[in-house]
């Protein structure tokens, strides 16, 4: 069901766990991208550690986008956006994730039910330190501008190609 039109163009779902230091990154960009940034069809959500209810906010977006500590083995600060498909590949590895649900768990809802995100991207930042803590670490502060710099590009061209505007 991708040309439903009564369904509003982009959800950013910032998620982690902020009292874990680097685990909250999604949640401290979401904050800054909802003070600085309000978009026309963009709605923002903090989705915290993620559970069941975040399924309904995903079916009623064409789009979306997850702002998410992830694991990619490299340097602490490395972003990587893995869209559609490539995302849904590298969610369906097995994880350690501390969440309540799986972000898999919250798309297959919406596979199931007919309201799968045309357009779904993550940006994840690979962290550095997952320990007590209610700020991220400055290296991982220090990429938080590249990582909203990433969001807006997306959503941007995102809604360029949108058919229903």
């Amino acid at each position: 069901m991708y040309a439903d039109i009564t369904r509003t163009s982009t959800l950013v779902l910032g998620i982690g766990n902020t009292l874990l230091s680097d685990e909250g990154i999604g949640v401290h960009v979401l904050h800054y991208l909802q003070h600085h940034h309000e978009l026309p069809n963009v709605e923002y959500l903090d989705g915290g550690t993620l559970s069941f209810p975040l399924a309904t906010a995903i079916e009623n977006h064409q789009n979306l986008i997850v702002l998410d500590a992830a694991q990619w083995h490299e340097s602490p600060g490395t972003i990587r956006c893995l869209q559609n498909e490539a995302m849904d590949q590298f969610l369906s590895k097995p994880s350690l994730s501390v969440h309540e649900v799986s972000l898999v768990d919250l798309l297959d809802i919406a596979r199931l039910t007919g309201y799968f995100p045309k357009q779904r991207a993550l940006i994840g930042i690979q962290p550095d330190i997952l320990d007590w803590g209610d700020s991220p670490s400055p290296v991982i502060a220090q990429v938080i501008p590249n990582v909203v710099q990433h969001t807006l590009e997306l959503i941007k061209h995102w809604h360029a190609h949108d058919d229903t505007h």
